[in-house]
């Protein structure tokens, strides 16, 4: 691999990540704003994907419930994404596509909320699980990206959809995580004010 298509990968990135911030933002802050209010109201976060968006749920789960950049209590935030014995279960005995939203209908309440990420918009797991949680009274955050396929047609005016303005899963993904890192910060900020420093 040449240094110059490393670099272009960067280059992509970064120009994607400017371009989305300014797009992003507002999304983001109404989401960290659900969370914050359900956190506070007592109610918890499950999230739920496939591959890389798994990867990044469980991320999500780990900076909540340990910490992202502050010492603070526990938050209750929990990845649909590992639990293989539920997973494989679930697979065998109904449909790979029921593994979410089985455990929505298990452990989602009214007021908690479900991060939701899929970069097509159109994973049968995820838009299942969709379902579930607005079925139970949730609210949805979710993170796609290439238009946000189905997910886009079963959002309600409650939900927030970040919808990354990019048709590459990879930079989709880059962008995902950026995102994961602000609604972390967002909620610190939120409980705490001001900065990690402060």
């Amino acid at each position: 691999m040449t240094n110059q298509r490393i670099l272009a990968h960067f280059q992509e990135s970064a120009e994607l990540k400017m371009r989305a911030g300014t797009e992003l933002a507002q999304p983001i802050s109404d989401a960290v704003e659900l969370m914050f209010s359900a956190l506070s109201n007592g109610n918890k976060i499950l999230a739920c994907g496939n591959g890389g968006s798994a990867a990044d749920c469980q991320h999500f789960a780990a900076e909540l419930v340990g910490r992202f950049e502050r010492e603070r209590l526990p938050l209750p935030a929990m990845a649909l994404t590992t639990d293989t014995s539920i997973l494989t279960a679930v697979a065998n005995d109904y449909s790979f596509n029921e593994v979410f939203s089985k455990q929505v209908q298990a452990f989602g309440q009214s007021g908690d909320i479900l991060l939701a990420l899929s970069t097509s918009g159109n994973s049968l797991s995820v838009v299942n699980a969709i379902n579930a949680a607005l079925e139970r009274d949730m609210r949805v955050v979710a993170l796609t990206g290439k238009g946000g396929g189905e997910i886009t047609n079963i959002l309600t005016e409650a939900d927030v959809h970040i919808c990354v303005p990019h048709d590459r899963t990879a930079r989709i993904q880059e962008v995902h995580l950026l995102t994961i890192h602000c609604l972390c910060d967002g909620i610190d900020a939120a409980l705490f004010g001001g900065d990690a420093d402060d």
